[in-house]
């Protein structure tokens, strides 16, 4: 069979190129598109909100619908000027909304910071991590938060944007980083977000499905790279995963713990409130060198899961094209 060049190509080299250009640059330092959008989301908050589900799901179906549309627009205009309008624009997307680059530098100055008992600038850091309260946090909370984080966020912060990324193009990276931004900013179970954020949160969990598990089977493959056993990765997805309260964060931190052999999980206290984690792994608890490795198995995920996307996004054209020759 003749290869044939197709638009999915395009997308697909767009991928591999923004991933690439996340790996060299990181996120951006000012004027971060992803900042803007929520930016504007927060100044539709004023006037969208109400104590009520169905007002959440039209303040997150309002946003959603703005850049999911302003995507298919670019897309559109992208296709007419060429293949290297197509990549760029889709290199331009994957940038944007990736993070895992910024998220595995992070876990790895944390990681100096715990190894060298600064604790205040570990305390600092921990908001650019997650949403727990570093003022209660020990060098040992602080580091059990950064694995746990480290690995729940490769899967939001690269691979969810990757597999959207090749499914449904622009649209689909720009769609998914919005849909996961809204749960960053109402998704909590507080007083005020209780409803009003309760069609994101599940929608988060939706979109999500396939990308943690994906995460999941990464990690496994990988363990063995960082001083891992892939069966231990599988055991504690297989015994623990299901005990954590997210359908998918429970897949990708049981599947790092055990890849790392370690174990997570207990208390847990955010800025609106306390929450009794299960116990996932059957290792000890993590020391500062453990999150150094977690922060290395996160790059080596985001690589793997960006090599399977674009293979995915090519096979798909691929595919559409046999069943052109078929018919």
């Amino acid at each position: 069979m003749t290869f044939r060049w197709t638009r999915w190509d395009s997308r697909a080299a767009g991928l591999v190129l923004g991933f690439g250009i996340d790996l060299a640059l990181a996120d951006p330092r000012r004027y971060h598109p992803v900042a803007g959008f929520g930016s504007a989301a927060a100044a539709l908050e004023r006037h969208t909100y109400r104590d009520a589900r169905a007002a959440g799901a039209v303040h997150t179906s309002l946003l959603l619908g703005a850049v999911v549309a302003a995507g298919s627009v670019a897309t559109r205009a992208a296709a007419r000027r060429g293949v290297v309008a197509d990549i760029a624009l889709t290199a331009m997307a994957t940038w944007t909304a990736l993070g895992g680059t910024s998220l595995a530098r992070t876990g790895s100055v944390m990681s100096e910071h715990l190894r060298h008992d600064r604790i205040d600038q570990a305390r600092a850091l921990l908001p650019s991590l997650c949403g727990r309260d570093p003022r209660v946090l020990d060098s040992d909370g602080l580091t059990r938060a950064s694995v746990e984080s480290v690995a729940e966020n490769t899967s939001d912060a690269t691979v969810a944007v990757v597999f959207w990324g090749a499914v449904a193009g622009v649209p689909g990276i720009l769609g998914y980083r919005a849909v996961n931004t809204l749960d960053a900013m109402i998704g909590y179970r507080s007083p005020r977000y209780q409803r009003f954020g309760w069609f994101a949160a599940r929608l988060d969990d939706v979109i999500n499905l396939v990308p943690a598990r994906v995460t999941g089977v990464m990690t496994a493959v990988l363990a063995p790279l960082v001083g891992g056993r892939s069966a231990d990765a599988v055991r504690a997805w297989r015994l623990d995963a299901s005990r954590h309260p997210s359908p998918n964060a429970g897949v990708a931190e049981a599947t790092a713990a055990g890849a790392l052999g370690i174990s997570v999980g207990g208390r847990t206290e955010y800025t609106h409130g306390v929450e009794i984690r299960p116990t996932l792994g059957d290792g000890r608890r993590p020391l500062p060198a453990d999150l150094q490795r977690a922060a290395r198995l996160s790059t080596l995920v985001q690589i793997g899961a960006t090599a399977a996307s674009a293979a995915l996004a090519v096979a798909i054209g691929q595919a559409g094209i046999l069943r052109g020759v078929r018919r």
